[in-house]
């Protein structure tokens, strides 16, 4: 069950990162921001990100160097699609439980180089965050 209020918070608090100042190592080749790394520990999705980054490993950033996931709640679980920001496709993988407070999400991973970094969105959040309601 999406807890409303955890839910609320947290999409407020997450319209408020733009940029960061410090990365967050996660996987050997993949990176949080500071808003990346606060939904970790608030939401308590340090799978979510695990999860992305697994996928991330297996693409090859010298032909897709921008990628984004967009997790929806289906009942006690989730699925989530990892594309090229144009839907193409490139992973899938559904979640049979999860706690985690929004209903959807997206976020997106870019390529820096040397590792990918797995940030928020920005603009207008109501586009990329729902509580459900």
């Amino acid at each position: 069950m999406i807890d409303p209020t955890l839910a609320n918070e947290l999409k407020c608090a997450l319209a408020h990162f733009i940029g960061t100042e410090k990365y967050y190592r996660i996987h050997p080749k993949a990176v949080l921001t500071d808003g990346t790394n606060y939904l970790a520990e608030t939401a308590g999705c340090y799978w979510l990100m695990d999860l992305y980054a697994s996928h991330l490993s297996k693409i090859d950033p010298d032909v897709e160097s921008f990628t984004c996931l967009k997790l929806n709640r289906i009942g006690m679980g989730a699925s989530i699609v990892i594309d090229d920001g144009n839907d193409n496709q490139l992973a899938k993988q559904h979640v049979e439980y999860t706690d985690f407070p929004l209903a959807s999400f997206i976020m997106y991973a870019v390529w820096s180089g040397q590792f990918w970094v797995l940030m928020l969105t920005s603009g207008d959040s109501d586009r990329y965050l729902s509580n459900g309601s």
